[in-house]
């Protein structure tokens, strides 16, 4: 638990009301009680405000004189919020040491900690304070940055580069071959080796069961601060640039290069070779095929609509390009009867 003062000392912001009000976890604006410390992030939520039985309050400037009870005022309350969060919650610990069930093939340092099954085979590097869950796998080469965590059942393949702080999730798989093939002329298919790593950057987090190809030649790159939701796969020598998040079900074809700070909506797909600028944000369910060069929000999906409405809708897109020519020599014909 934490008073009032301590959160503001450490974290900052605005204190109205009683410092030594004290707090016990973070709860939202309905369900919130007595010892519980809310936050106020979307305006159209205020009225809720009224009613709420928090023992505190985070609010932006706005909200202030909204409510009698204590307050911390804050620019972002739900940055605020969530560094509140990570106080109550801090990360689990885990005491160093390798179950004895697990396969260690190259030196590590004392703090780290390997669980049962585990297997980490040579010429692997880890930094201090790693976490390697149960089952996972880290192969011949691999590097792994301090204070990483993977759980349950990853799998870090031959070579690959893992930062500092990362957090990797079950079932993640990085490193796995892309998806590289020659045709022959009888149809068959010549598989390409793929030779590249993959190299994650500090501070990123992969979501369960995501998979990261390695790249074919070059690398497969994921900068620093990068967030990948659960279910996403990432081609190979697919670049993601600093800070981007990836919502969950995305694919991202081969060799595309995403910019900084991009924000791509669940179950959008991204097909390959193309670019796409800093500060994008990209709606949920869009399909990107050509490159985008400016900042902007991009959508490219159509609303849910009855089926009788969609097939009606559709015969009449599958006639377009004749509409489009009926049109084209409507415009001519108009055009020579015009008056000289």
């Amino acid at each position: 638990m934490f008073r009032l003062e301590e959160l503001v000392a450490r974290l900052g912001g605005e204190l109205v009301g009683d410092p030594a009000t004290v707090v016990r976890r973070v709860a939202t604006l309905d369900q919130a009680g007595e010892g519980d410390l809310a936050f106020l992030a979307n305006p159209k939520y205020q009225s809720r405000l009224r009613d709420c039985r928090a023992s505190a309050v985070i609010v932006a400037p706005a909200a202030r004189a909204l409510s009698d009870r204590p307050l911390i005022v804050t620019h972002d309350p739900y940055a605020y919020f969530a560094r509140v969060a990570q106080l109550f919650n801090p990360p689990e610990a885990f005491a160093p040491g390798v179950h004895p069930t697990a396969s260690v093939a190259s030196p590590i340092p004392p703090s780290v900690s390997v669980g049962p099954g585990a297997s980490i085979e040579a010429d692997v590097t880890l930094g201090e304070g790693v976490v390697i869950g149960p089952g996972c796998r880290v192969a011949r080469g691999a590097s792994i940055g301090a204070r990483t965590r993977l759980h349950a059942n990853v799998s870090i393949y031959a070579g690959c580069v893992l930062g500092a702080g990362c957090i990797v999730h079950s079932g993640a798989v990085i490193g796995s071959d892309g998806f590289g093939f020659a045709r022959e002329r009888d149809g068959s298919w010549i598989k390409i080796p793929q030779v590249g790593r993959v190299v994650v950057g500090d501070d990123v987090e992969i979501g369960a069961n995501t998979t990261i190809d390695r790249g074919a030649l070059d690398d497969t790159v994921i900068g620093k601060g990068v967030k990948l939701d659960n279910q996403i796969q990432i081609g190979h020598n697919v670049r993601v640039g600093d800070y981007t998040a990836i919502a969950g079900c995305v694919g991202v074809a081969g060799s595309t290069t995403i910019g900084a700070r991009c924000m791509i909506g669940g179950q959008a797909g991204i097909i390959g070779h193309l670019s796409i600028a800093d500060d994008v944000v990209v709606s949920a369910g869009t399909l990107i095929t050509k490159s985008i060069m400016k900042p902007g929000v991009y959508t490219a999906n159509l609303p849910v609509q009855g089926h009788a409405d969609w097939v009606k809708n559709f015969a009449h897109l599958r006639h377009l390009d004749a509409l489009v020519d009926r049109i084209r020599a409507l415009e001519q014909r108009l055009d020579e009867h015009k008056p000289e």
